[in-house]
């Protein structure tokens, strides 16, 4: 049943990946126009026509996008292949097969009515365009209702379709942290043969670049306005350089309780490259432990927060730098750190001119929060998002080694005759 029906329904590529994948999550992220709609409705059909004798659910965010998208399509793939049904609108919202079961139908938008049934299997279309908190919670409502059992003995499992929408939800589950039954396939709008001809340049023609990457390429990118280091890019500041043995390294430290953080460089033929980060370090005391433990044989130079010269986060009477010196780290700090928007000029410079690369597979904390760091209201970076200390870390190196000197004007003065 399963080779026929996709034969007939001629998937592409990613398409019969996705509709065929055996894991308890798979997830199709993909540009406009890739048939991400349709890979959900082909597996939700395919997978019930296997699995008769169970429920199997089908959501989308809204319930105008399961009446004027889901159901017609649903109506068309049934009718080609000659299977009998009957479309139960609101309020039932199901699909009755027969002898195959039913396909219920569910909106994301409420969460809170998504209860008082259970299936074996289900489809979510589009969950990446639901606001974060909103995704995450219906997931999991959807997860709950994932309860049937299979007389076979199968897994049960939960498809997600949708477009990339920047760094939310589904890159944090599928890309960023997947869990062991997460599987990620992409596929670019390109992908779909069936497209007209000049899709794919009507799309180019209108979209900029970054949203280009994410619609057109189904790529996970940052879609925010405003984003504060947008001289750094993962691709033409990628670096492959590890640390080596004897390696001299530059620390960049940033001082917070319970949450200290840092990034380590090695220098390459004029270039300043970051290829560690350390994150999640309790205190002072545990970070040179950290540091001396992980790299024992290295002479260590640390670029602190300047302002560890008076914080005392241990000890009373020893400030954090004192700390760091008395451990036997070299300390380059100014007196006071430059001015925020200052530090960001700099980095901002040294990434564009490829001054300062990053491996983004040893630093890869850092490298999604570069992309994803953006000005608040006053247009200052925005400490609220957790996003900042890898950052700040990372770049008190930078502006002390590499920092944006201003020009002095030249004022003409005329002398009284």
């Amino acid at each position: 049943m399963g080779a026929f029906s996709l034969a007939r329904l001629n998937p592409t590529k990613p398409q019969f990946e996705y509709i065929n994948s055996q894991a308890k999550f798979p997830a199709l992220v993909a540009g406009f126009g890739a048939g991400k709609t349709e890979a959900a409705v082909q597996r939700c059909i395919i997978g019930k026509l296997r699995n008769p004798t169970t429920n199997r659910g089908f959501y989308e965010p809204t319930y105008d996008l399961i009446r004027m998208i889901a159901w017609p399509r649903f109506e068309e793939i049934l009718t080609e292949l000659n299977i009998p049904y009957k479309l139960h609108k609101s309020p039932l919202n199901y699909i009755d097969l027969g002898a195959y079961g039913q396909i219920i139908f569910r909106s994301m938008d409420d969460v809170n009515r998504i209860i008082g049934y259970a299936h074996a299997d289900a489809d979510i279309d589009e969950l990446d365009t639901l606001k974060e908190p909103i995704a995450a919670q219906a997931f999991r409502a959807i997860v709950a209702r994932n309860r049937e059992i299979k007389p076979n003995g199968e897994k049960n499992t939960i498809g997600v379709t949708t477009t990339p929408e920047g760094f939310k939800f589904v890159y944090k589950t599928w890309k960023k942290n997947p869990q062991p039954g997460f599987e990620l396939i992409q596929a670019p709008t390109e992908s779909n043969p069936h497209l007209p001809e000049d899709y794919v340049d009507n799309l180019k023609a209108i979209y900029p670049s970054n949203l280009l990457n994410a619609y057109l390429k189904g790529e996970f990118v940052n879609l925010t306005q405003g984003t504060v280091y947008n001289g750094y890019n993962r691709d033409t500041n990628q670096s492959e350089e590890k640390i080596t043995p004897f390696d001299f390294l530059m620390v960049g430290m940033d001082f917070n309780v319970t949450n200290m953080s840092a990034v380590i460089f090695v220098y390459r033929e004029g270039v300043y490259h970051a290829v560690e980060e350390l994150t999640g370090i309790y205190d002072t005391p545990n970070m040179i432990h950290t540091l001396k433990t992980k790299y024992p044989n290295h002479n260590i130079c640390i670029y602190p927060d300047a302002s560890g010269a008076s914080r005392k986060t241990v000890n009373a009477s020893i400030s954090d730098i004192t700390l760091l010196e008395s451990a036997g780290f070299e300390c380059r700090a100014p007196r006071k750190n430059p001015f925020i928007k200052d530090r960001v000029m700099a980095a901002n410079a040294a990434f564009e001119s490829h001054q300062v690369m990053v491996n983004s597979e040893k630093c890869p904390e850092l490298a999604g929060n570069l992309e994803q760091l953006t000005y608040d209201n006053n247009g200052m970076p925005d400490k609220t998002s957790g996003l900042d200390h890898l950052i700040d870390a990372a770049t008190y190196p930078i502006a002390f080694e590499l920092p944006i000197i201003k020009p002095i004007a030249a004022v003409p003065f005329k002398f009284a005759i």
